[in-house]
């Protein structure tokens, strides 16, 4: 979402509210009313300090409006806002006509996406510094781990550790697998668990990060290996933005196989 639109949004706020509550169908799930209202009063739920329907439904639409002045609370201040909305609330004219509300708008829209694109750089700059820190580590720590017993590297730079050897099949890149593995990074942040979901995961192996589609390849059915894989068989310099894999990550997985599963002709 723009935060021109947010700033649309905290003005229009209580409208939208009200349209949304007229549109959308009742509750008739039986479980949820009872968990959720008072027979004695009747449709009212109860929540503590909040003790009618009225108070209930003002301070939803306060939480949206704040919600939707947060990206801007710095630039606000909420006693004026307050007075604008008894204003306007109570048919007092206005200190603002439409013309310099507008103009107001337009202002604080174009400073807040200023604001936002100054935030958006700076947080590029950090994630490429972390990311040749983590470039620096990796090449350190896959040369180490590359003497170790039972580590073997490939061409491509991918290394893996046989724990327990399987005699089944080996999966090709056409074929989809089910398996089940633990995803960590170099200092032992755990990023992903299927175990702790009580199932293995189904995928094609053209459908995953490089590393995935090369290692498991190498994998006989009931085997289970550790892998190291380099950044750039990973998610290289992208990471997952907004997710647990930061810039230039080895990524460290124990991966048992269960199966592969051929594809059906067609």
């Amino acid at each position: 979402m723009k935060l021109s639109r947010n700033l649309t949004l905290a003005v229009a706020t209580a409208s939208c509210v009200l349209a949304l509550a007229a549109c959308k169908p009742a509750d008739t799930d039986p479980a949820t009313t009872a968990a959720t209202t008072d027979p004695a009063e009747g449709a009212v739920a109860k929540i503590p300090g909040l003790a009618t329907e009225k108070e209930q439904v003002s301070y939803m639409i306060g939480m949206d409006i704040g919600n939707a002045l947060k990206p801007m609370k710095d630039e606000v201040d909420l006693a004026t806002v307050k007075r604008a909305i008894d204003d306007i609330s109570s048919d007092r004219k206005a200190l603002l006509n439409d013309e310099q509300a507008t103009a107001l708008r337009q202002g604080l829209g174009q400073k807040m996406q200023a604001k936002q694109q100054e935030e958006m750089a700076k947080k590029q700059a950090e994630m490429a510094l972390q990311g040749e820190k983590n470039i620096g580590l990796e090449k350190t720590f896959l040369a180490g781990n590359a003497q170790k017993p039972g580590v073997v590297t490939t061409a491509s730079g991918l290394q893996y550790q046989v724990i327990t050897p399987g005699a089944g099949p080996k999966p090709q890149a056409t074929d989809a697998v089910s398996v089940s593995y633990i995803g960590t990074l170099l200092d032992g942040t755990e990023f992903d668990n299927s175990y702790s979901r009580n199932e293995p995961v189904k995928f094609p192996l053209d459908a995953v990060v490089p590393g995935w589609t090369e290692a498991l390849q190498l994998m006989p059915v009931g085997s289970k290996y550790k892998l190291w894989i380099p950044s750039k068989l990973g998610y290289a310099e992208a990471g997952t933005p907004g997710g647990p894999i930061p810039p230039n990550s080895t990524l460290v997985f124990e991966v048992e196989l269960h199966e592969v599963i051929k594809p059906v002709e067609q």
